[in-house]
C-alpha cells in the first residue's frame, strides 16, 4: 500500500474515490475523478517548500542504490570488503553492464525494514565503507571504467568506533583521491545528501541531484538543535539551509537536475529508474567526447570555483 505524507492527503482521498468507482465500473465517475486527481497532483506539487521536499527525499519507499543497480545494470557482481579491516554494508559497489557500457556503480544503502536497516546502519557508512570504495573506484581506473556514485545518507556515522579508526580521514582521502581519479565520474544524490558523508562519493566531473533530493551540510534537525535547541525550528533551519536542488544549481555547487516524475520517485519507480539511466548514459557520452586532460582541467577548475561568490 501506498505511503501518503500529511501533505498529500487529498491526494489519497481521491485515488481512494477512483478504486471505489472503478469498482463499482463507474467509467464516467473515473474520468471525473482522474481529471480532479491530475489538478490536485498540480496543485500540490508545483507549491512544495523546503521541508516539504525533505520529506520526499526520505520517503520511506523511495528507490535505494539497490533498487538502481537491479534495475539499470546487467551481468552485475558486487565487491565487498576494504582489505584492511572489514566490508561495510552501508556502501555497495557493482560492476555491471548499462546498455552496452560496462560501469563501476557506487551507492550509500540504507536498508528496508528493521533487521535490514541495521545491517546497513540506516545508510550511515563506517571508515571501511569510504575504504572500500576508494579502492574499488582505483581498479575501475585501472581498466579505464566509467564510475557512477549513488548517494543517499544522513551522514557518515559519528560512533566513536569510527572516529578511532578515522572516519575524517578516510572523508578526506576520498575528497583528495577521487577529485583526481583518471577516468570519467558521475554522482548522482538520489536522496538525502548529508555533509561529509554525502561528500566522500560526491566528488566528480558531474554532480547531479534529483527534483526530490536534498544536499546540505547537516540535518535541518541537527541545525535546529545547535543554533537554537528547539526541534520546533526545523522546517525554519530547511529553507535557512538551501538545501533544493534549485538552490545548489543556483549556487553552481551542482552541474545538474535529474527531473524524477513530478508525484516522486517512490511513486513511479520505472520512470525514476529511467530518468536516471538516461542521465547516466548521456553523461558518459558527453564526457567521452572530451578530450581526457582536459576533462581533468575542468574537474579542478569546477572544484576550485565551489563556495566562491560575489
Amino acid at each position: 500500500m501506498a505511503t501518503y505524507l500529511d501533505f498529500e492527503q487529498n491526494l489519497k482521498i481521491i485515488e481512494e474515490e477512483i478504486i471505489s468507482a472503478k469498482v463499482k465500473a463507474d467509467e464516467y465517475a473515473v474520468s471525473i475523478l482522474e481529471s480532479k486527481l491530475e489538478k490536485e497532483i498540480k496543485k500540490t506539487y508545483g507549491s512544495l517548500d523546503d521541508f516539504q521536499k525533505l520529506k520526499l527525499a526520505r520517503h520511506i519507499d523511495r528507490p535505494y542504490a539497490l533498487d538502481y543497480v537491479r534495475s539499470l545494470l546487467s551481468d552485475y557482481y558486487e565487491i565487498h570488503g576494504d582489505r584492511h579491516l572489514s566490508d561495510d554494508p552501508a556502501i555497495v559497489c557493482f560492476f555491471g553492464m548499462l546498455g552496452d557500457q560496462k560501469v563501476l556503480l557506487i551507492g550509500e544503502q540504507k536498508g528496508r525494514g528493521v533487521k535490514n536497516k541495521i545491517k546497513r546502519n540506516f545508510g550511515m557508512p563506517n571508515p571501511e565503507g569510504y575504504r572500500k570504495a576508494l579502492r574499488v573506484a582505483r581498479i575501475a581506473e585501472k581498466f579505464d571504467i566509467p564510475i557512477v556514485m549513488l548517494v543517499d545518507t544522513p551522514g557518515a556515522y559519528p560512533g566513536i568506533g569510527a572516529e578511532e579508526r578515522s572516519q575524517s580521514e578516510a572523508i578526506a582521502k576520498n575528497l583528495f583521491e577521487f577529485s583526481d581519479l583518471d577516468t570519467i565520474t558521475i554522482s548522482i544524490v538520489i536522496g538525502e545528501g548529508g555533509s561529509g558523508g554525502a561528500l566522500a562519493i560526491g566528488v566528480a566531473d558531474k554532480l547531479a541531484m534529483m527534483r526530490y533530493s536534498v544536499y546540505s551540510v547537516i540535518s535541518p534537525e541537527g541545525c535546529a538543535a545547535i543554533l537554537w535547541d528547539d526541534p520546533k525550528k526545523v522546517e525554519t533551519a530547511a529553507k535557512a539551509l538551501k538545501l533544493t536542488p534549485e538552490d545548489l544549481k543556483e549556487m553552481k555547487l551542482i552541474d545538474d537536475i535529474v527531473d524524477e516524475p513530478l508525484t516522486g520517485a517512490h511513486r513511479k519507480k520505472a520512470e525514476a529508474f529511467k530518468a536516471v539511466g538516461d542521465y547516466i548514459v548521456n553523461s558518459i557520452n558527453e564526457l567521452k567526447q572530451i578530450p581526457r586532460q582536459q576533462r581533468l582541467d575542468q574537474r579542478y577548475e569546477k572544484l576550485l570555483s565551489l563556495g566562491s561568490f560575489v
